[in-house]
């Protein structure tokens, strides 16, 4: 049961930064190469990152019940795979609740960001938000594979 447990931690957490990984290298680049607006390809994306972030939130579930079943104890939540994929919860909620939610108001507020003149303020916040999903997307694919090699690396207990 345990090698079970374990495996479901990692087909998780792999299917969760391969995920992130295939959103950054395939989707968003290719949505904005083939798209006829911008406009358009933003709204793919951002749609896309949404469910990502969702589908993410599940699979850190399934990740941290198998690992507190290993362990059968709450102690287990001290060890770095643990804390590394609560991390990754947080950041992921805080890209989706509030950077995403807001990208989508100036989205809205503007009409068409590609139109929207770079000085504008709208523009402005927005693609600074739009740097820090960026970035929060990042941090979530390095403390993921951080976790990852910590979860294959500790003996099963």
């Amino acid at each position: 049961m345990t090698n079970f447990l374990r495996f479901l931690q990692v087909l998780a957490l792999g299917a969760w930064l391969g995920a992130i990984f295939y959103f950054s290298a395939v989707v968003a680049p290719s949505a904005f190469a083939v798209l006829p607006a911008k406009d358009l390809a933003g709204t793919l994306v951002g749609q896309s990152l949404s469910r990502l972030h969702a589908m993410g939130l599940i699979l850190a579930i399934v990740f941290l019940i198998a690992g507190g079943a290993i362990a059968g104890s709450i102690r287990v939540f001290s060890k770095p795979a643990m804390i590394g994929v609560v991390l990754m919860v947080l950041l992921t909620a805080i890209s989706q609740n509030h950077v995403t939610h807001r990208l989508n108001e100036l989205r809205t507020a503007m009409g068409s960001v590609e139109k929207t003149a770079a000085d504008d303020p709208r523009r402005v916040e927005f693609d600074r938000l739009h740097s820090l999903s960026v970035g929060l997307e990042g941090a979530v694919l390095l403390i993921g594979l951080a976790s990852l090699y910590f979860t294959v690396r500790s003996p099963i207990e």
